[in-house]
């Protein structure tokens, strides 16, 4: 029998540290339930990991389990429809074939240079006194680079932040009707703009991933136009919510603990990266549905149940990490669960690192002062964990 544990998502305290209430549900073992969430949840390395690696697991419900998608939502379950995120094998094994056949790795080491530039042309726009780092560099960069790899004009990066950050409340816990409608106006802007600008290359190609994607091509399969559209969407929105958060979230843990670019230093900068990843990541909470009867963690799953994977919490436990709770740049180099594992290990992983590596130390070399000018508060958004504000002086 599990433990039973409540503590609403969106309260005040738990948005800005929900780690206690991670460790209380801990001493209860590997697995808990949620009331709030009314499910089960991993939250010890081992289960997360053994769940996300684990083919009776998947993202899709279960055929007896779907309910049917409200008329009024249609636009926003369309564009999900087509995402790999959301799909199992044999659709996500062909979509995801196809899409690394043009996000490839050399592809995205190729950026670096751009990464840089951008990094250094941002910070020489910087005001003077008090600002918030937020807007002027951790969501500008991700944005502007995901723009150019895809190959929209980057000047509608403004749209392209609004219509992610309406989009993405569909997954959080303080979604409401006004949240959803203003979600599915954004699905609709941002498909529209896309589809425009897929028939564009599809007329005049170029050297941007839109091109590659409609080039890319296995055993005669190409992705069809909604598949592009929803893939490019998938990029965006993960891609750049995820990076926001941690730009934000890493530059508030180096300089809560008095770091700086040392701790960023070309022969440290790995490890820093994957702490930052692993302390506080931007993502705490992904689900899974089992398709067979499975007994994980001590817990019997049954087929048609719904588990949810704190990735937070197993990134933070005893079991596997020294000190879990103590941010600590040196820790020797090891992936915590911050992009996922198995089928569906996060896409973009690649191109996040490298934003990380490349940003966060010309940040830091440029602005030797770098302070916080007031505590960082995070904004109510779960299960993504972000900065509302980060105002620093330099």
């Amino acid at each position: 029998m599990l433990h039973s544990f409540t503590q609403p998502p969106t309260d005040p305290a738990f948005v800005q540290n929900p780690y206690p209430f991670y460790e209380r549900a801990r001493r209860s073992g590997s697995v808990f339930f949620w009331e709030d969430y009314g499910m089960p949840m991993a939250l010890s390395t081992a289960t997360v990991g053994a769940i996300l690696r684990d083919r009776r697991f998947g993202r899709e419900a279960p055929a007896e389990m779907r309910a049917p998608v409200p008329e009024r939502l249609a636009p926003f379950y369309a564009v999900e429809a087509n995402s790999m995120l959301e799909l199992e094998p044999p659709r996500h094994t062909r979509l995801r074939s196809l899409v690394l056949r043009a996000f490839t790795s050399r592809r995205i080491a190729t950026l670096a240079p751009e990464i840089a530039a951008l990094s250094n042309e941002l910070t020489d726009a910087f005001p003077d006194g008090d600002f918030d780092l937020l807007p002027a560099f951790a969501q500008k960069l991700p944005v502007i680079i995901v723009a150019r790899l895809l190959g929209v004009p980057e000047e509608r990066a403004p749209d392209l932040v609004a219509w992610s950050n309406a989009m993405v409340t569909m997954y959080q816990a303080r979604r409401t009707p006004e949240t959803e409608d203003a979600a599915i106006a954004a699905t609709r802007a941002f498909t529209d703009f896309l589809r425009g600008h897929v028939e564009e290359r599809r007329a005049r190609p170029g050297d941007n991933l839109i091109t590659h994607l409609i080039a890319a091509e296995e055993d005669g399969e190409h992705l069809s136009t909604d598949e592009l559209i929803s893939t490019c969407i998938l990029l965006l929105n993960a891609g750049h919510e995820a990076s926001v958060h941690t730009i934000g979230n890493g530059v508030k843990a180096l300089l809560e603990n008095g770091l700086g670019a040392e701790a960023l230093a070309p022969n440290r900068c790995e490890a820093a990266v994957e702490e930052i990843l692993r302390y506080d990541p931007p993502r705490h909470l992904f689900t899974r549905w089992a398709y067979d009867d499975a007994d994980i963690g001590g817990h019997s799953f049954r087929r048609g149940d719904k588990v949810g994977l704190l990735f937070a919490a197993a990134n933070r436990d005893p079991q596997s990490w020294d000190m879990p709770d103590s941010f600590f740049p040196r820790r020797p180099v090891k992936a915590s669960h911050s992009f996922g594992a198995g089928l569906h290990f996060c896409i973009g992983a690649p191109l996040a690192r490298l934003e990380l590596q490349t940003a966060l130390p010309i940040l830091f070399q440029r602005l030797p002062g770098l302070a916080l000018a007031e505590p960082p508060t995070y904004a109510n958004l779960y299960p993504f964990h972000g900065l509302e504000r980060l105002v620093v002086r330099h």
